[in-house]
């Protein structure tokens, strides 16, 4: 089971969820969402070999804590993984859209100096301007788009410009992202659950739980689930050579 979007520390509990990950042999992105968090659960999480530590600024907290996006820079030769990173253009951080961009667009610099990153990007109600940035940086290395609820005219654009993108069984619970969903590339596809955010009634999704979106994901694709998840841990293996090819561009 592949867990590529969720953010572990925030659990009442993570050691006990990583427990559980260990046990149930998933494989997990655990994003932060400020680089100070990065430290804290990258001790955490020691020497797990089924979790890595994405070194994170969220869009939502970018107005308060901007300034950590010079940490971030610094920390980012000691880091493979990059996010939760990108923007948010919903009602409650639109006015700090500016201050986002400028944070997007540094990382992105960084990220490129370095010689790419595999990166977990958010683009909640801004995924035009996420992808504007993207393309002025083909070598930040290889973006996947997380929960994206862009348009289908930006899902297009994204899977010209090579973009990936995780999905989870919060988002198939909605039409639209349904819709979306079953137009990605299936060669581009990773799960995920963006727990604790993302909920299984009044409980947190777990990390175990990313698969439970492909009995879905087989309804609109016509692929036996069982496919789908060999398929899922393939795209996994995939993404080192994927980032390669992006530091060629």
């Amino acid at each position: 089971m592949i867990d590529f979007h969720c953010h572990i520390d925030l659990y009442p509990d993570p050691a006990k969820i990583l427990e559980e990950v260990d046990s149930r042999r998933t494989y997990v992105l655990a994003v932060t969402t400020t680089p100070k968090a990065w430290r804290g659960t990258r001790k955490l999480v020691g020497d797990r070999r089924r979790v890595r530590v994405a070194l994170g600024l969220h869009p939502e907290v970018v107005a308060q804590r901007h300034a950590e996006v010079a940490l971030l820079c610094g920390l980012l030769p000691e880091a493979r993984y990059v996010g939760e990173i990108g923007l948010d253009g919903s009602p409650a951080h639109r006015d700090a859209m500016g201050i986002q961009r400028e944070v997007f667009d540094r990382i992105l610099d960084a990220c490129s100096d370095q010689g790419g990153r595999i990166m977990t990007i958010h683009s909640r109600s801004a995924a035009t301007l996420v992808l504007d940035a993207l393309e002025r940086r083909p070598r930040a290395g290889v973006p996947i788009l997380h929960w994206f609820s862009g348009t289908a005219r930006e899902l297009d654009r994204a899977i010209d410009m090579g973009c990936w993108f995780s999905i989870g069984p919060a988002m198939l619970r909605s039409r639209k992202g349904r819709e979306l969903a079953s137009l990605m590339p299936l060669d581009r596809l990773l799960t995920e659950t963006d727990a604790p955010f993302a909920r299984d009634g009044d409980l947190p999704l777990m990390p175990w739980q990313a698969y439970d979106c492909l009995t879905e994901l087989g309804t609109l694709t016509g692929i036996d689930s069982r496919v789908l998840a060999r398929r899922i841990r393939d795209n996994l293996k995939n993404l080192p050579s994927a980032l390669q090819s992006r530091k060629a561009v």
